[in-house]
């Protein structure tokens, strides 16, 4: 009988050989962490300081990193600390509440300067706002020849907002100039035009007036940004400088006949509504 070789050996070892197998355990998922159960009232801190009407969320947050805020007595730089009605805040030494929002609108008028004070002692919106007991900030600003709708609150995050371009709030303008813009003028205009280097956003422009004694017209003009002076700076990169402006129109909200210098208190529904164009929860 032959002898196997050595390759008919190996072949044989091979196919009697059984595979191992091994049975591997899952590993053990760690337990779940229980829910941390919410508090009444509890709020980021640098929510509650925005809430009490001292500055906006963003501003806040620097003061926490800054080493400036206290909780009941403690200093704070974490921005992930969250604080309840009963917890004590303090800013800069000074304790904070929660302050009652107030949004007013005032028809600033002309020769009145939109700042609480004024270095030069010009005349400012200050002596025309009510007193609630709490600092009412303008949003935004008109100068001191404008006259028209300003939004003032003592609701930091709200008129952050309201003045920042990346919401697009629509702000309305009446604008007499001189002379009579021509189609090119007005398009130029619509399209923008470079304010200090930097290409204004479309605007929507109509011819309300035109007045041909006194070579002068009528411009309804509304933009989504708040440069400075830039519609007075638009109008005369086009040759048609401005004549007198008024601010008639805030988003939804528009004067309705109201004196120069008079000043009346939002509701609340029109607070939930400029509120709710920023991204803010309804008060």
């Amino acid at each position: 009988m032959a002898r196997p070789t050595d390759s008919n050996r190996n072949s044989s070892t091979r196919r009697a050989a059984k595979p191992v197998v091994t049975h591997r355990k899952s590993p053990a998922r760690p337990a779940a962490k229980p829910a941390t159960p919410k508090v009444e009232g509890e709020e980021r801190l640098h929510v509650r300081i925005a809430h009490s009407g001292i500055c906006s969320r963003r501003a806040a947050e620097v003061m926490i990193k800054e080493g400036r805020v206290q909780v009941n007595g403690d200093f704070v730089v974490d921005l992930g600390v969250k604080v309840t009605p009963e917890d004590e805040i303090r800013v800069d030494g000074a304790v904070i509440g929660v302050a009652k929002g107030y949004t007013v609108l005032l028809n600033k008028p002309t020769g009145v300067v939109t700042t609480l004070s004024d270095p030069q002692g010009r005349p400012t919106i200050v002596r025309l706002l009510p007193k609630y007991g709490v600092q009412l900030k303008p949003v935004g600003r008109l100068d001191m020849e404008t006259e028209g709708l300003l939004l003032c609150t003592n609701d930091g995050e709200l008129a952050n907002r309201l003045a920042h371009p990346r919401y697009g709030i629509e702000k309305e303008y009446l604008a007499t100039v001189t002379g009579i813009p021509d189609e090119k003028a007005i398009t130029r205009l619509q399209k923008g035009v470079f304010v200090e280097g930097r290409k204004t956003q479309p605007a929507q422009v109509d011819v309300v007036h035109t007045e041909r004694k006194t070579e002068s017209t009528v411009l309804r003009i509304t933009i989504h940004e708040g440069r400075k002076r830039q519609v007075r700076l638009m109008c005369e990169l086009v040759g048609h400088p401005v004549k007198t402006l008024k601010r008639t129109r805030i988003g939804p909200l528009k004067l309705k006949g109201m004196h120069p210098g008079e000043c009346r208190l939002l509701g609340k529904t029109e607070v939930n509504e400029l509120r709710q164009l920023v991204g803010l929860d309804p008060t």
